[in-house]
């Protein structure tokens, strides 16, 4: 990770993307205590926790809820939060128990118990929301309170990446006594114990943060200032925001020409650059009646898609093709990919077709819905594909929450969909993406892919593992449930007097608005 400063060239006239020459061109706010403007396109799905598996909301959860466990900033490993003191029992790595801190307090009042732990992890797996993050919790068989400040997981496989898992927004606690057990809570407050208060929300536009007077966590500074979240429908609002200067702060998702046209030139601007694990993949269904469950249909897609000219075209060079299930940087990383299907290879992909005695030419529909530049490169895989006369596609853009629940359902042949790291392991984008039960909802599932995941699990030492998740990869492009196209690195701009925007992108999948102050 690295932060410039930065000036964006587009003609001469000072906008928020754009400093030309004029030092006062970006002077902040002069209000000291009006709260900072942070400006995403990452909406919220869902307030309650236990409905909602997706950057956006994970993001607020960071900073209104607590977990047991949580991850500092450069992190490779989780540290205690909520807790004071976790840790596996044994070798197996089958028993997790933690130690909670004294004191905790919900923002209602009501103290935090081991009661209130176990209630929510319980309540979790019993609701097992379509959209919410059940399936990132497979392994855990039970949960039990020893005492108000003890809790002991106990886990139906060997899982050495339950740590991070716990650490994310599927950990976060709720207060027994306000949520229900078995139904998503409704209504537009939270009831948690982090870092912020949620003064007031207004879902798809904004959220009102406070400090948290009586947070007692794992982050090394209280927060300082007051947060007012904005989210925008796309990234051009997103860029039409920076540019009227109604933001301290822009993050997820810039439009591709404003990210390309970065310049390390002008010190208007402060630009957070991170080699970020966030990958895009082209989705497939595999249930019964679905155009692209055939295996060959698949393959051939996959035989015909450039990335290369998504990257150049669409992207704008700001992502990087992807060959592979599992990002560039993380541990065991391989380009089976690559290996199988090196360039586009129409030719291959009719004889796929032909073998398999499939009907010319394939209909599917492709939706999409958030994402930068989304409508252009689902635009672009559609020319790709129907140039070799083997398809004919149809494009369809769908709002967010809508999406989630089509593909949750299966309602979609193939949709694009990007998946942010939620912890710095490889088994983010295994288990999560492709395991049994997935949280794509494909109707992928495969023995030989359980029992290379299972393997995956069994050791603490992450970096012994490499073997394992080579073999994922492979498996996943004999199958091709997806194809991936690119992954991409992370941006947050600030205005030059605002520090601490790398802290909202630094590869552990934690948004630390605490961390944002004004200069």
């Amino acid at each position: 990770m690295r932060v410039r400063r930065v000036r964006i060239r587009v003609g001469a006239v000072c906008l928020a993307l754009l400093a030309v020459g004029a030092s006062g061109c970006w002077g902040g706010r002069t209000g000291e205590e009006e709260p900072i403007a942070v400006g995403t396109t990452e909406a919220v799905a869902q307030l309650d926790p236990a409905g909602a598996y997706d950057a956006g909301s994970w993001a607020l959860y960071g900073n209104v809820y607590q977990s047991l466990l949580t991850l500092t900033p450069g992190s490779s490993r989780p540290v205690p939060d909520a807790a004071r003191q976790c840790g596996f029992q044994g070798d197996d790595l089958q028993s997790y128990t933690c130690a909670l801190r004294p004191g905790l307090t919900f923002s209602n009042g009501h103290p935090l118990t081991a009661e209130d732990v176990t209630f929510s992890f319980r309540r979790l797996l019993r609701i097992n929301s379509p959209q919410g993050p059940s399936s990132l919790l497979d392994t855990l068989g039970s949960v039990a309170a020893d005492g108000p400040d003890r809790v002991t997981f106990r886990l139906k496989a060997p899982d050495a990446t339950f740590p991070f898992k716990i650490a994310t927004g599927a950990g976060s606690i709720v207060d027994h006594t306000t949520y229900p057990a078995d139904r998503l809570r409704t209504g537009r407050t939270v009831d948690g114990s982090g870092p912020y208060l949620l003064d007031s929300y207004a879902p798809g536009d904004r959220a009102a943060l406070r400090p948290n007077p009586h947070y007692q966590g794992a982050a090394h500074s209280a927060p300082r200032r007051s947060v007012t979240v904005r989210w925008y429908a796309d990234p051009a609002g997103l860029s039409a925001a920076w540019r009227r200067k109604q933001l301290d702060v822009a993050a997820r998702q810039l439009p591709p020409a404003d990210l390309a046209r970065l310049s390390a030139a002008d010190s208007g601007i402060r630009v957070s650059e991170t080699a970020s694990a966030n990958a895009r993949a082209l989705v497939f269904n595999l249930r019964d009646g679905s155009p692209v469950k055939p295996l060959a249909v698949r393959r051939a897609i996959a035989a015909v898609v450039d990335r290369d000219a998504l990257a150049r075209d669409v992207h704008l060079r700001t992502v990087d093709p992807l060959y592979s299930l599992i990002p560039q940087g993380l541990t065991g990383h391989s380009n089976p990919f690559y290996d199988a299907y090196p360039v586009p290879d129409p030719d291959r992909a009719r004889q796929l077709l032909r073998d398999a005695g499939i009907a010319l030419p394939v209909r599917f529909t492709l939706v999409h819905s958030r994402g930068a530049a989304t409508g252009p490169e689902a635009e672009t895989l559609k020319a790709q594909l129907e140039r070799t006369g083997l398809f004919q596609v149809t494009t369809r853009h769908v709002p967010w929450e809508e999406f989630q629940q089509g593909y949750a359902r299966g309602a979609y042949d193939a949709y694009a969909l990007s998946w942010l790291a939620d912890y710095p392991d490889p088994d983010t984008f295994t288990s999560p993406l492709v395991g049994e039960d997935n949280a794509l909802h494909n109707g992928y599932s495969s023995p030989r892919m359980e029992r290379l995941i299972r393997a995956t699990r069994r050791e603490e030492r992450r970096d012994h593992v490499a073997a394992a998740f080579r073999g994922v990869q492979e498996v996943v492009a004999e199958d091709v449930p997806l194809v991936p196209l690119w992954q991409k690195k992370d941006y947050v701009l600030t205005t030059s007097g605002i520090s601490g925007g790398q802290y909202l992108s630094d590869g552990t999948g934690i948004w630390r608005l605490w961390e944002l102050a004004r200069l």
